[in-house]
């Protein structure tokens, strides 16, 4: 319905053309790299590859679009992470339409557009996790066991228990659970 009611508003203006609307983010992956937009305007949080890995992708591949997260995380762990991974826009969903549209035109013409208070809170607050650690605390916060999780990554358990160890201790954590709930409410999840 967001996805809609925003392609909707945008597809009123005039230099705007949509040409396409994702389900999640592996099908976003398809569509830019067949389509080739300028623009690609996603979410932080979608099924198969969230806006970050998506971000991290298209980066990777070294594909001609820019990125804007448009989202409801005003989260500066998720801001940071999504200018790591090449964003050239992070804005939030409750600004105005013609915000967000005037955004858009900005970051086609090459100028990074990040909300002002977030850019500001972001650096506060930065984030301790390796790469590694985000991965196990993410699928610990999901409930899998360190044995599912070792499978899972092809680690061994005593690895996986020496990640989520560390993660604990970084996020100032009693247990696994704890820990990944502070490590999402600061967006390092």
């Amino acid at each position: 319905m967001v996805r809609g009611a925003l392609a909707a508003l945008l597809g009123t203006e005039g230099d705007f053309e949509i040409v396409a609307q994702a389900r999640d983010g592996r099908e976003a992956l398809e569509f830019v790299t067949s389509m080739k937009p300028d623009v690609l305007v996603t979410d932080i949080e979608m099924p198969h590859l969230t806006g970050l890995e998506l971000a991290s992708e298209i980066q990777r591949q070294k594909l001609p679009v820019r990125v804007v997260i448009v989202t409801t995380f005003a989260r500066p762990g998720y801001l940071r992470r999504a200018l790591d991974a090449g964003v050239a826009g992070y804005l939030l969903k409750d600004a105005p339409a013609s915000t967000l549209a005037a955004a858009i035109r900005r970051i086609r013409g090459g100028i990074r557009v990040i909300d002002p208070e977030l850019a500001a809170e972001a650096w506060t607050d930065a984030d301790p996790l390796t790469e590694r650690e985000r991965q196990v605390l993410r699928y610990a916060g999901e409930g899998m066991a360190s044995a599912e999780i070792a499978a899972t990554l092809n680690l061994s358990e005593g690895t996986v228990r020496n990640y989520l160890s560390e993660a604990i201790n970084k996020c100032s954590a009693s247990n696994r659970t704890e820990a990944a709930r502070i490590a999402r409410q600061k967006g390092w999840l």
